[in-house]
């Protein structure tokens, strides 16, 4: 993978960040949120790639994926779509294989995130892991009914209690690792589904990655449906 990257130089000009959108069912939101990426790096002057790993949505989200291709460019929008629904861990593990960026980027499809807020924290402090949170400062949840918050904050709840991780905020996706920090936490991850988010930041602190936090607004979603459930 390095040598893919050949990131030679140092400093702002070299970095390029490859953002991973793992996608099912979200034909709706698809071309919105791939706008708005490709406005705020266009605005910010950062080198960048948007990686479509669609597991097989029946509602044509791979179609539109492969229109907004067309629009913006194989360069910029690269498909690497599965068969079949494998689990939201393995999404990001596939998509990593792909990267050619030395900063990834996982966020969600459905316009609950924005990428602004991640690369300049990370340049402000340096840190290997920057983590979206919305338990700490002004960050919030807009939107989400009383079942999904119980689930989300029990989530953290029992596993601040368990594991002491040292940050707010383990279940949500939004985030941006160094490359190299997010290929050798892969290395030990074990999970799958949405427990693999929890995990990621569980085991940087275990190999003694720096994690940092920023306060973010998630909105729940306007077209489709959730897919985080009780297990």
């Amino acid at each position: 993978m390095a040598s893919r990257r050949g990131n030679a130089k140092t400093g702002e000009q070299a970095d390029k960040y490859s953002v991973l959108l793992p996608t099912y069912n979200e034909r709706e939101n698809l071309p919105l949120i791939v706008w708005l990426l490709v406005k705020y790096f266009g605005e910010s002057g950062y080198n960048y790639e948007i990686i479509v790993i669609d597991d097989g949505s029946p509602d044509g989200t791979l179609q539109i994926a492969e229109q907004l291709q067309k629009i913006y460019g194989a360069d910029k929008i690269l498909l690497r779509p599965r068969a079949k629904k494998l689990g939201l861990g393995t999404a990001y593990i596939h998509g990593i294989k792909h990267a050619s960026g030395n900063f990834i980027i996982s966020m969600d499809a459905d316009l609950s995130h924005h990428a602004s807020t991640l690369p300049l924290k990370q340049k402000v402090g340096g840190y290997d892991l920057v983590s979206g949170t919305r338990y700490r400062g002004d960050g919030g949840v807009y939107g989400w009914d009383l079942r999904r918050k119980l689930i989300s904050q029990g989530a953290n709840f029992i596993t601040q209690v368990l594991l002491r991780p040292g940050a707010s905020d383990l279940t949500g996706s939004f985030r941006l690792y160094k490359t190299e920090v997010l290929e050798k936490l892969v290395e030990q991850c074990v999970s799958k589904g949405y427990v693999f988010q929890m995990e990621m930041i569980v085991r940087a602190r275990q190999l003694g990655y720096t994690v940092g936090e920023v306060p973010i607004s998630f909105v729940d979603r306007v077209y489709g449906e959730s897919k985080l459930g009780g297990n």
